[in-house]
């Protein structure tokens, strides 16, 4: 499985206040509190004076349903009140007429929540469509490469933060990136976009991994100069695999090391960082490329530095090589998915974008 962007309804549970559908106990409130009413009146041998609690249901069918079946509630609760039949009490005509106003303005007001409600899942399904063109799903392969990624934006109700990642296939092999801009939330999502088109050219143009991050580099130096005290700058990974996944080679732009998982552990992949993207140091001090060697089984993991930055209470920070080696067996969907859940407890709540990209080459030695 290699999709790595949830859906809104997936990524954070939003509360029912803040747009997401009420729970079920508000919904079920007017047609309980309309049998609780009644029937206490008719089951109580001496008048129990509770009807007023009626005018209270068109009120509560405002928060679930919409104007039709908030009408319906409030013709209830009039019959109820109005017909001799059903007459539970004997309101006064001010009383009557109080409630009949209520039922009315719910009406109204239910009318109004969902207009705006529709209102509200257009803009978020227009706002949805936009970040998934920034960061879409990565495909299950890419070339002789599987993957599975895991992305968690640290801004409420957005997709898209300031990490990012992508596997291109080209002419010169599979290539992937990870990289992490300044900033994170809305405010860095133009950046995120920008990086990744100018990745996604270098696949197609660039020969190698030097002159691929020199790309983005200057992308980002040419943004930051456009946009008036901008000082954009980024950290990022990039890798690219030989044609039958037999080796790897990396380059870093200031971004946290990668792991080699084999064998049921976890080794830290040291590259020699260059200077981050976007400060102008390219030029003076390329990053250095690394050539890994890679066998069946292995699988590279990148993280953000919201994973290797985290901390507990005790101000430790998450230590991601014992992790890996723990979880190192599993699936690389459930790896990152035990990762996730672990990081959660470790640091109970998780300030920065959190980014993890699985890598499984199928490799294919050649024997002679």
């Amino acid at each position: 499985m290699g999709a790595a962007v949830p859906r809104l309804r997936e990524k954070k549970e939003r509360g029912w206040l803040r747009g997401a559908p009420p729970p079920r106990w508000v919904r079920v409130l007017p047609p309980v509190l309309l049998v609780v009413v009644c029937g206490t009146e008719l089951a109580s041998q001496r008048p129990v004076d509770i009807g007023f609690l009626l005018g209270v249901v068109p009120s509560l069918a405002v928060l679930s349903y919409g104007p039709l079946v908030t009408a319906v509630y409030g013709a209830i609760v009039v019959a109820l009140l109005v017909v001799p039949a059903l007459q539970l009490n004997h309101p006064g005509n001010a009383d009557l007429l109080t409630i009949v106003f209520i039922a009315a303005l719910s009406v109204v007001l239910s009318l109004v929540r969902s207009r705006r409600d529709a209102d509200l899942v257009t803009v978020r399904t227009v706002a949805e469509a936009a970040q998934l063109a920034v960061l879409p799903p990565l495909p299950e392969s890419v070339g002789p490469v599987r993957c599975v990624g895991l992305y968690r934006a640290a801004q409420r109700e957005t997709l898209v933060g300031g990490d990012f990642f992508d596997v291109r296939d080209g002419p010169y092999g599979v290539r992937a990136v990870m990289g992490d801009v300044q900033g994170h939330g809305l405010s860095a999502v133009g950046t995120v976009a920008s990086l990744l088109g100018a990745f996604r050219e270098s696949v197609l143009d660039q020969r190698d991994l030097t002159s691929a991050a020199g790309r983005l580099d200057r992308r980002l130096i040419v943004d930051s100069a456009q946009t008036e005290h901008a000082e954009l700058f980024a950290t990022a990974l990039l890798l690219e695999f030989s044609a039958i996944a037999d080796s790897v080679r990396l380059t870093s732009c200031g971004h946290p090391h990668p792991y080699l998982l084999r064998g049921g552990k976890a080794v830290e992949l040291v590259l020699e960082p260059g200077a981050p993207l976007g400060l102008g140091f390219f030029k003076l001090s390329p990053p250095h490329v690394r050539t890994v060697l890679l066998e069946p089984g292995d699988r590279l993991f990148l993280g953000s530095d919201g994973v290797t930055e985290s901390r507990d209470a005790t101000g430790a920070f998450y230590p991601l090589a014992e992790r890996l080696s723990l979880f190192a067996h599993e699936t690389p969907s459930d790896l990152t998915t035990r990762l996730w859940e672990d990081l959660l407890h470790f640091c109970d709540a998780v300030r920065d974008d959190v980014t993890m990209l699985v890598l499984t080459p199928r490799t294919e030695h050649v024997t002679g």
